[in-house]
């Protein structure tokens, strides 16, 4: 069957995963190796160095390409690094706009590191008016998004932005990660490119960090190829195996994620000790015609905030147990973070007072356990505050 044919849930699993040809094993093996047999001098079958290519990762790729509707896909060895390959790319001076509220490293990756090559400028992606004003004005030679953001999760008109994009000849990059391929697909809205932190929802199981690039464009193909190979961010054979182990269950992983948040986000709004849910399923979410309109669903993030402030969110972080106290997102286990003081602490006060981060902001992972279960933790967290 042609690959464009599969539906979601049959490409998850046999694109990239085809049986072993040699052997016949239905789980192709890892290709743990760092270099290649060649039969004379520059003659060999395709790979030469795993910095530069591996069969494992080869697979991993395919399948990532097929989940975006891409024509190529790269993986790195962790998000942030797919995110510096993108800035390597860039000529240097590049104007770059890029939303006012994104994950605390990519913010540190732009502010403190790339901002001596590029100039960079953090705006609101939601505002598009004052948007449009800006790309015309500014002429970027990128334009980042992140759609749902972290942790305020808003909402950005992803084909909007992306035809303003095309106007000035700016790329438009999708940061992903909190929807996955299976509830949004920015490139069949108009982006350019799209980026995840395959550490989150693609694997889903909180044991690989990775990242990941999908586009159409052959032009971005060979720099992106030539910067990876030469600067050597590339992902390692055993994690591209774990990922690609991972992503079997994408599909039915988001359903269950997205179940279970909806619940949630529906039993934290009616709760007396909660002052404000944000969730793209709820209507209250000042971004849900958009969220309707360009995803399939609403993700497992929720973000919420407390009556109170530092020391009620200390006692009710202190008091969970199912939900797990730690970073990162995406996993089949529930995670509850504290933005201000974790994800987003390099993130500077005044910037995350101005973005809502406030010290009553409790962000949720929600994971696939029993939804009664889950309920029940956070009533014990309730209770203690």
């Amino acid at each position: 069957m042609n690959t464009k044919d599969m539906k979601f849930e049959t490409k998850v699993i046999h694109v990239g995963g085809e049986p072993d040809p040699v052997t016949g094993a239905i789980m192709p093996p890892i290709y743990q190796t760092s270099t290649y047999v060649q039969s004379s001098p520059g003659e060999h079958k395709g790979y030469e160095y795993t910095r530069s290519h591996n069969p494992t990762r080869t697979r991993l790729e395919e399948c990532l390409a097929s989940l975006e509707n891409a024509k190529h896909c790269f993986v790195t060895a962790s998000g942030l690094s797919a995110s510096m390959l993108i800035m390597q790319m860039l000529p240097h001076g590049s104007k770059v706009l890029c939303g006012d509220d994104v994950y605390g490293g990519t913010y540190r990756l732009f502010s403190k590191v790339f901002n001596q090559m590029h100039d960079f400028e953090f705006v609101d992606t939601t505002d598009l008016v004052a948007l449009e004003k800006k790309i015309t004005e500014s002429k970027p030679a990128l334009i980042w998004l992140e759609t749902p953001t972290n942790p305020m999760l808003k909402i950005s008109d992803i084909s909007a932005i992306a035809a303003m994009g095309k106007k000035v000849k700016a790329l438009t990059v999708v940061d992903n990660t909190f929807m996955s391929p299976y509830f949004q697909n920015p490139l069949n809205l108009g982006a350019d490119m799209v980026v995840h932190s395959m550490t989150k929802f693609i694997n889903g199981h909180s044991d690989v960090v990775g990242g990941a690039m999908m586009f159409n464009s052959d032009e971005l193909k060979e720099k992106i190829f030539f910067l990876q190979n030469a600067i050597g961010p590339s992902q390692s054979p055993f994690d591209s195996w774990l990922v690609l182990r991972g992503v079997k269950t994408l599909a039915l992983r988001m359903k269950a994620h997205q179940a279970n948040a909806m619940k949630i986000a529906q039993f934290l709004e009616k709760h007396p000790k909660v002052d404000k849910v944000i969730y793209p399923g709820l209507e209250s979410h000042p971004q849900h015609a958009i969220a309707k309109k360009q995803m399939s669903g609403f993700g497992g993030m929720i973000t919420f905030f407390l009556k109170g402030g530092i020391n009620e969110s200390r006692k009710f972080l202190e008091s969970v147990h199912l939900f797990a106290l730690a970073e990162s997102l995406g996993g089949v286990e529930s995670l509850i973070e504290h933005p201000a003081i974790m994800t987003h602490a390099s993130i500077p006060a005044d910037v995350r007072q101005k973005l809502g981060i406030h010290d009553n902001l409790i962000r949720l992972s929600v994971g696939v356990e029993d939804i009664d279960d889950l309920i029940k933790d956070l009533e014990i967290g309730f209770s203690k505050i």
